[in-house]
């Protein structure tokens, strides 16, 4: 393992629990591993999957984390591939077929893959040398993030009786047994089967601040204007996020000696924009053009910045394992970082509130039901398997909910069993030659940007001429040397002359029924789903209020506790310990 680590990572050798957590896999045991945001989880199954015969399936939400870590293996000579909604039919049984020959080591794939009757097909043929769940908390459902996709993972052992590797960032003792017994190959086996591994979440480089306030936008910028290096301001809203972005520049161009104005200010970064704009800004970020970004809890999620030196929550989350995710995104150089919690008191009325939001009443919950029914045309005893693209604005316009409340008890009706609402599904964006490609060149009147993205598109894809296909927008842009908003505005002006048909990437939630519409009568919403779920819930807040509102034990300590790890120490650094 040692000789495969200075092969091809350079290291000497191993760090943390990393050699323990590969010694067990590579011993047949199911393993799980506790590591903090930045401790090493991708060299505990990206080493072994090197040693052993067959290909390592590793399972993530993330396809930027899935396209990032796989050109980083590829360019260490690993053979490496993902298939995300990005890809061709034809490229995706390409990457198939190499695994089922063995030549691909390690092999990215969403948990909804896993609902795929192909993909599960091609998976029965391939030698699989064993499982790695990336961000496993969300298989719990009395974790912060549950997703209901995760449960499947546990079918595949049914296929290939192969280790389980399991690794999360933040998990709680409870979050951890769950974890166990969802992936144990029968629930009873859970205890005896898995090997755990924590490594302390303690992160000695990283000022744990809880600064209470009633302006905090002059805190906000007070604490940028301290703190020099590049930050990430945390918010709730999308429009927050464009504003205090603003907000910043316009400080910075009244005081151009600001440290906030010495690498351009801020950007901003939410689901609600489109791909390209959203690619280009967390682009501008990473490459230090913005110093800067204000950015909703989309934000960051395989993200690996080394040098964030300052996180500020200007919003609080509504749980620890929330904040403790996004405050680690600082500092994962090991140099000292801060992570800055602003509070005043209508923050405290307004976590309180989130419960009600999450938890609307059961009568409304059969409401929302009724309402989607006919809002799909869904009649009673139909529906059963049918999927719809399903707008939730426009859902809550026509009858008169509010948002938030609407989402909540979607998702409620989804853990009940009635539908499977799938939130903002990536929808890849699909290229079709309308000019024939002997007329391509004859062509006169495009800019040579345009020339440069019709080029990369012939070398990348094939079919585009017969019909409609599958395109990854950075693919063609890095092919071309453009930038992905460049690439968008050159692919719109090429469909706008008739030359391509264009469609955009797009996110579009989901709903799928899973089971004939009901009667409004007969809806029941269990009380494993309601009571159980928002008391886990109304824990995470009451956790979350106790930490802003503690100011007589250290902040580090506060956090380790609730992630069921006691340090006799103080951390010396935070607000209470100097204050």
């Amino acid at each position: 393992m040692k000789s495969l680590l200075k092969q091809y990572w350079g290291y000497d050798d191993f760090r943390g629990i990393q050699r323990d957590i590969i010694e067990s896999i590579m011993s047949g045991h199911d393993t799980l591993g506790l590591m903090p945001t930045g401790g090493g989880k991708s060299i505990t199954f990206q080493v072994p999957a090197l040693a052993l015969e067959g290909v390592c399936i590793v399972i993530t939400p993330l396809i930027a984390l899935m396209k990032d870590q796989v050109q980083n293996l590829r360019r260490r000579g690993i053979v490496a591939a993902a298939i995300h909604s990005g890809m061709s039919h034809d490229d995706t049984l390409r990457i198939l077929e190499n695994c089922i020959l063995g030549s691909t080591k390690l092999l990215y794939v969403s948990p909804e893959r896993l609902e795929s009757d192909f993909f599960v097909t091609k998976l029965r043929h391939m030698k699989v040398s064993f499982i790695t769940v990336d961000e496993a908390h969300c298989i719990s459902q009395w974790g912060h993030d549950f997703r209901p996709s995760y449960l499947r993972i546990a079918n595949i052992r049914q296929i290939h009786p192969v280790p389980i590797l399991a690794l999360t960032a933040t998990a709680t003792p409870r979050v951890v047994e769950d974890i166990c017994r969802q992936l144990a190959p029968t629930p009873s086996a859970a205890e005896g089967t898995f090997r755990v591994f924590r490594m302390s979440f303690e992160r000695k480089n990283l000022t744990y601040v809880v600064r209470k306030t009633e302006d905090k936008l002059a805190e906000m910028l007070h604490i940028l204007q301290g703190v020099k290096g590049c930050a990430i301001v945390y918010v709730r809203s999308r429009k927050r996020a464009k504003e205090i972005s603003e907000y910043i520049n316009a400080a910075c161009r009244q005081d151009n000696e600001a440290p906030t104005a010495t690498v351009g200010g801020a950007t901003f970064y939410h689901a609600g924009l489109d791909q390209a704009t959203r690619d280009q800004h967390q682009k501008d970020w990473l490459d230090n053009k913005h110093r800067i970004i204000v950015a909703t809890n989309a934000f960051g999620m395989g993200i690996d910045k080394p040098d964030v030196r300052l996180v500020i929550h200007y919003d609080s989350p509504d749980s620890i394992e929330a904040y403790f995710q996004e405050a680690g995104r600082a500092g994962r150089d090991g140099q000292r970082s801060y992570a800055v919690l602003l509070h005043n008191n209508a923050d405290n009325q307004k976590l309180l509130r989130r419960t009600d939001e999450q938890f609307p009443p059961r009568e409304y919950i059969k409401e929302v039901y009724e309402d989607l029914a006919c809002f799909l045309q869904v009649a009673t005893g139909t529906g059963q398997g049918r999927l719809f693209e399903f707008s939730l604005d426009q859902f809550c316009m026509r009858f008169r909910h509010f948002p938030t409340r609407a989402h909540a008890a979607l998702m409620l009706l989804s853990r009940a069993g009635y539908i499977d609402y799938m939130e903002e599904q990536d929808s890849a964006a699909r290229v079709h030659f309308l000019t024939g490609r002997d007329d391509l060149y004859r062509l006169t009147g495009n800019s040579a940007a345009e020339d440069r993205v019709i080029i990369a598109l012939l070398r990348l894809y094939g079919g585009l001429f017969s019909d409609y296909g599958f395109i990854d927008e950075s693919l063609v842009a890095r092919e071309a040397g453009l930038t992905s908003v460049q690439t968008y505005e050159c692919l719109k002006l090429l469909s706008e002359k008739r030359i391509i048909s264009f469609i955009p990437r797009k996110r579009t939630p989901y709903i799928r029924y899973m089971q004939q519409r009901e009667e409004h009568e007969h809806i029941v919403i269990p009380r494993a789903v309601y009571e159980e779920r928002r008391d886990v819930y109304q824990q995470r807040i009451d956790a979350m209020l106790q930490y802003m509102n503690t100011n007589n034990q250290c902040r580090s300590r506060q956090l380790l506790r609730y992630f069921g790890e006691d340090n006799p120490h103080d951390c010396g650094r935070c607000d209470v310990c100097v204050g």
